[in-house]
This record gives C-alpha cells, sequence and structure tokens, in this order.
C-alpha cells in the first residue's frame, strides 16, 4: 500500500514597499518669489509644499522716473547700481521700458565704466540679450558695463566686494516698507556704503507690505502634522506674528501644535530677524544665494535624526 504523501504550501507574506510619506513644508515667501521655493521643495526636496504668503512685494518703477525728474541727474553720474534683491531689478527694468531713453546710460559722455552688482542667483536678471545690462547700453561696448557678484550673498558682503567709493555716486533700489516694521539691513547697508567712501542715493524701488489679517489662516487651520516651516525674510515673520494675533494665536501655540516641526531661515540676516520676534531657528542655511540652501540645512537635519 503506498504511503500518503502530504504537500506542504509555504506561505510567504509580501509586505508592501509603502514609500515614505511626503513630508509637508510651509513657507511664508511673498507670492513673487513661492513659486521658485514650491518647485524646489516638490521637485529637489520631494516635499510637498504649503505656501503661507505674509508679505507681498510689488514694485514701483515710477519712482526711478520721479527720481529724475526732481534731481535732474541721469544714470551717467553713478558710478554704479547696488540691487539687494530680485525685485529690485526687476523694477528697475519696469522702468526702462517706461523711459528707456531717460534712464539708460548715454552713449558718450557718461563713466568708462559702469558696474551693476547684485546678490547670488539674482544676477541672472543681468546677463543675457534680454538682461538688464543690455538693455542698459545705448552703444555697442558690451565692455562698459561690468557685473559684480559678491561671494557672500549678503548686503554687507555687496559692500565688502565694492571697496572703497572715493566720493562716487552709487544708486541703491531698495523697498519701502509699509504697515511692517524696517528690518534693519537696508539702512545698516546704506550706512555701510557711506563708511566705505560711497556716495549711495536710495530709490524706492518696491513696496513691502503686510498682506493682511488673514494671511495665516491656511496654517491655522491646517489639521495634519506640519513637517517643518521656512522663513526667507525678517518682515515675512513680523507678517506671521501679527496674522497670528489676529486669529487669536502666537508662536508658542504653533509650537505646541506641532512640536516636531523644524524651523528653517534662508541665511543668517532672516535667523537672526526671526529671533527679535521670539522664534528660535533649528536649521540656517550656510549657502544662501539661493532657496538651494535652505534645502540643503532641512535634508542634514532630517538625515541625521534617522
Amino acid at each position: 500500500m503506498p504511503l500518503a504523501t502530504t504537500t506542504t504550501t509555504r506561505i510567504q507574506a509580501v509586505v508592501p514597499n509603502c514609500p515614505r510619506p511626503r513630508r509637508l513644508v510651509a513657507f511664508t515667501t511673498p507670492p513673487a518669489y513661492s513659486p521658485r521655493l514650491s518647485s524646489l521643495l516638490s521637485v529637489r526636496g520631494g516635499a510637498e509644499p504649503l505656501s503661507v504668503p505674509t508679505i507681498s512685494v510689488d514694485p514701483t518703477p515710477h519712482a526711478f522716473l520721479q527720481h529724475h525728474a526732481a534731481n535732474g541727474s541721469s544714470l551717467d553720474s553713478f558710478a554704479g547700481i547696488a540691487f539687494t534683491s530680485r525685485t529690485g531689478i526687476h523694477s528697475f527694468s519696469l522702468a526702462l521700458d517706461l523711459d528707456l531713453d531717460l534712464l539708460r546710460l548715454s552713449p558718450s559722455g557718461g563713466p568708462p565704466s559702469f558696474f551693476l552688482a547684485a546678490l547670488g542667483k539674482d544676477a541672472d536678471l543681468l546677463y543675457g540679450e534680454d538682461g538688464l545690462a543690455a538693455k542698459l547700453l545705448a552703444c555697442d561696448d558690451p565692455t562698459r558695463i561690468r557685473i559684480l557678484v559678491p561671494d557672500v550673498a549678503s548686503p554687507a558682503g555687496l559692500v565688502k566686494s565694492l571697496g572703497f567709493g572715493y566720493g562716487k555716486k552709487i544708486l541703491c533700489p531698495v523697498p519701502t516698507v509699509v504697515d511692517l516694521t524696517e528690518p534693519p539691513v537696508i539702512p545698516d547697508f546704506l550706512k555701510d556704503l557711506e563708511e566705505a567712501g560711497w556716495v549711495p542715493v536710495r530709490v524706492s524701488a518696491y513696496e513691502t507690505r503686510w498682506i493682511g489679517p488673514k494671511c495665516v489662516e491656511r496654517l491655522v487651520a491646517l489639521d495634519k502634522d506640519l513637517d517643518a516651516i521656512i522663513f526667507t525674510s525678517t518682515a515675512e515673520v513680523e507678517g506671521l506674528i501679527m496674522g497670528l494675533k489676529e486669529l487669536g494665536w502666537d508662536w508658542g501655540m504653533v509650537r505646541r501644535r506641532w512640536p516636531n516641526m523644524v524651523v528653517g531661515a534662508h541665511g543668517p540676516v532672516t535667523a537672526k530677524g526671526a529671533e527679535r520676534y521670539g522664534i528660535d531657528v533649528d536649521v540656517v542655511s550656510e549657502k544662501f544665494s539661493s532657496f538651494d540652501g535652505v534645502l540643503d540645512a532641512l535634508d542634514l537635519r532630517w538625515s541625521s535624526s534617522r
């Protein structure tokens, strides 16, 4: 009689390879800059961006024309232009579109060499056929304009890279701050230029404004974990604090709501400004010529905690 045989079926559990949920990262960057940071967070960082703008920056190109009409001085009387923001470059470019002949360099009689100075990635707007340098020239000598990009992408770094001014005039397109406290960065920049022998001429290139009492409603209404929040300027921090107060919140309530949230600052100037408003910053970008730096700082923080 044949022996009975038994077949054993081994059942192996299949564990699905579930990807880690995307980190949710809020940022208070103005609408003019938020698409760049949002794209970086999504594409490079694999995060879910949450835009919570607390301030707006709006170009005021007519201010350049008004300054020229009031002072009667052409661009030829300046040694160069020092831009501290991307919006300042954009505003001046818009002013050239309004009255190109009035604002650009004359083909002769002006300074033999003229410089345009900008910070980090902002300098991309100066180069190329459509860049600001090409717009400014009323002659065919591209070597007349020198583009200066400091190694350290900060107003202080810009002053250092300019060297001593020997009493030369320098045009400074800077913001007018409305409904907010003007951070010390621009007044310090102008003072540093004076101490370095320059004659800075301040022109209001754009307005920085608080967006209003409902600016942080999207943040307060959030009902899930928030992994990080990024600040890219001191004015944004003040706007956030003002918005929270309007809704009966404060920063302590934000911290208690999301105790594991990482606070990131785009550069040491922003970090110092945030601390003045009682916000402890966890990570600060070491390279702040672009938003990549603060993402690098967040990645390092999260990789070290795994």
